[in-house]
Formats: C-alpha cells, structure tokens, sequence
C-alpha cells in the first residue's frame, strides 16, 4: 500500500512538471527564461491595466474577471470553483500539465490566492514574480503595449489536494477540538468588530482565533513581502499546531498561507478560501465579538 502511495506521487509530480519551482522569482530570472516555451506568464492585473502595457507574452488571467474565483449558494463569495472548470480556464490561458505558470500581479493576496489555486490542484510548477508588474517596470525591465497574445489552449490535468484546503465542516470540527489555530488575515476593524466586509453577514471573527493582518506581512504598496527575518517574527507568536488562515473572502488570508507554507515551510497549513462571507451566511454559526 505504501509503495503504490509513493508510486502515484511520483506520477503526479510527473504530470504536473518535475520538480517544484521556487515559490517567488525574481525580475532578472524572468527576463532570463521569457523565451522559454514552458513558461507562461499571467498577468492578474485588471485586463484594461494588462492590455495597455504588460511583460512580452503575457497573457491576461484578469483576477475578479477570469473565473479564479466563485460565488456560492451559501453566501461564500470567492470560493474555489468546481475543480473541472478552473481545470479548463486555466488550460484555455495556455497553461499545460508541463507548463511553469509565472503569476504577475499588483497585489500580493491576489497573486498568492492564484498561486494557491495552482498547489491546490496539484500544479507544482507556479511562480510569483517577486515585486509583482511595480517591480518589473521599475527596474527597466522589457515592457509591451502591443496586443495580448493569444496563446492555444494547453491540457490541464487537475490533482486535487484537499491537504491545504480547509471547508466548512474542518473549521466547524477546529472550533470543538480546537485541533487548529485559526489565523484571522483581516484589517484591524473587521478583526475587532466594529468594521466588515460587504461580502460578510455579521460583524466579528471566529472564536479563538489569532489575529495577523496580512497587511503586517507586506511592503507598503502591498506588492512583495517584507525580510524573512521579520516575517518569522510577525508570525512567530503562532503556536505548534496545525493552522488554518480564513478572511472574508479567502483573498487576504492567501497571504498568511503563503507565508506560513512556502516561504516558513510550515507543516499542515490549510486555506479556508470560504471564510466569513460563508461562515456568516447561517446566523446560528458562533461569531466572537
């Protein structure tokens, strides 16, 4: 049973594209590897932003507009869609089973959110651009205003790994055995209650929960992340256990995921890309004030 167990990981890390790419990559490296036929660059940005100028190549993977992102039934607002239709969007921008998928974006919880859409379906070949478009333009890099690529659609095989992933029942099953720390991503005022989110039902936060602004974890213009020295301190006050990051709509907690996971190499650490707006959305679920 072990044997087949490893032998299917290997198959998958196989499909998906060798080995695992650095989770951030700096300007120089892209500039460096732009010419290489396996590698994609999405640019998150608003497409209008995108179309006037963008990185040679890049294709348009707009966040809000290109279906990274879903709205459920039951109040979620940026839940993950169903795993056969981000498959086919993400394939239908170009990206394939072999493909290293560079994410350029202005906002670091968006591009952390994409990046955690790729590892939750098994795709270890994805990058940020560290510093994000800002950094790639500051620093002089190569720059289009020529019209977007269209790129052929490529085949992307999903493999699904709910081990980083947190659903309404595993945050429901935390708050009885508190199994996990909860990690609230929020600005100050929602943390606090006497802010929220339109997407969210009721002021408040999960009960027992530990407070870490995404925003502490970032540069001023929110597009790149602070030392790594001074991220193990910000998060450092977080105990042993297992965590889970949660926000309003699984946006900002992208960020404390990111951090936590790829760049602290935490074990066990979960996104619940749900968050409040569905957590909220039953009156009868706690909320601590």
């Amino acid at each position: 049973m072990r044997f087949r167990s490893l032998l299917a990981g290997f198959v998958a890390t196989l499909l998906c594209g060798a080995a695992n790419a650095q989770p951030l990559v700096q300007p120089a490296w892209l500039k460096a590897h732009l010419r290489d036929p396996k590698i994609v660059v999405l640019d998150i940005r608003p497409h209008d932003q995108t179309a006037q100028r963008h990185i040679p190549n890049a294709v348009s993977a707009d966040y809000e507009k290109a279906g990274w992102r879903a709205k459920n039934p039951d109040g979620a607002a940026g839940i993950l869609p169903p795993i056969d239709q981000i498959a086919n969007m993400i394939g239908g921008l170009g990206v394939g089973d072999s493909t290293h998928a560079i994410i350029v974006g202005d906002d670091f919880g968006a591009t952390a959110r994409v990046y955690w859409t790729f590892k939750v379906l098994g795709h270890a070949n994805v990058s940020i651009l560290d510093g994000g478009w800002k950094r790639w333009n500051a620093q002089g890099f190569p720059t289009a205003a020529t019209a977007l690529p269209t790129r052929a659609a490529a085949h992307f095989t999903p493999h699904y790994d709910p081990s980083i992933r947190a659903e309404l029942p595993d945050v429901q099953v935390t708050l009885v055995s508190g199994n996990r720390t909860l990690i609230d991503a929020r600005p100050p005022g929602q943390w606090n209650g006497t802010a929220k989110s339109p997407a969210v039902a009721a002021f408040g936060r999960l009960p027992h929960a530990v407070w870490i602004d995404q925003s502490d974890a970032l540069i001023p213009d929110g597009t790149a992340l602070k030392p790594v020295a001074e991220l193990r301190v910000l998060f450092g006050k977080i105990g042993p256990a297992p965590v889970t990051t949660y926000c309003n709509t699984g946006h900002l907690a992208a960020t404390d995921w990111f951090v936590l996971s790829e760049v602290l190499h935490r074990p066990d650490v979960r996104l619940y890309d749900a968050s409040l707006s569905q957590w909220t959305h039953d009156a009868s679920r706690p909320i601590e004030h």
